[in-house]
């Protein structure tokens, strides 16, 4: 299964920022659509950082509510893991484990094509369990 199958399935659409953005007009944003980050992009509509609750939350540890008036580009991440479409569920799984974040953008011919969620990929692998599970069923019965 490859992140282009799960982007036909839950779609293309990618909340979006720019790097001006101030963090209290992201929170609403975050908040207003139920997502876990956005994805910050350039006037090019290049992905130039990702800004999620958890960079939100660090930040305001750190610095207190002062950062509320602060640009997305003050606390988000600059260098983002990126996949594409042909990447395996497997891939990105790793990818997103090892560097323990949940969202990772999805990039084709150097333009933003989608977002995958971590949510996404544990959805597939079990349905890809229950399938296995299944055939397996099926062929001890027919033994």
């Amino acid at each position: 299964m490859t992140v282009a199958s799960i982007l036909a399935e839950k779609g293309r659409a990618v909340f979006t920022t720019s790097p001006e953005t101030l963090l209290s007009q992201a929170i609403d944003q975050l908040a207003g659509k139920r997502v876990g980050a956005i994805v910050v992009v350039d006037k090019d509509g290049k992905v130039s950082g990702i800004v999620s609750e958890r960079d939100i939350v660090r930040e305001l540890s750190r610095k207190g509510i002062s950062v509320l008036d602060q640009p997305v580009s003050s606390c988000m991440t600059h260098k983002v893991l990126t996949c594409s479409e042909s990447d395996t569920v497997d891939t990105v799984m790793t990818v997103m484990t090892t560097n323990r974040f949940r969202h990772l953008p999805v990039v084709s011919g150097g333009k933003l094509a989608g977002i995958i969620s971590i949510g996404d990929v544990v959805k597939r692998k079990i349905e890809q369990a229950e399938r296995d599970a299944e055939h397996l069923r099926n062929y001890i019965a027919m033994s």
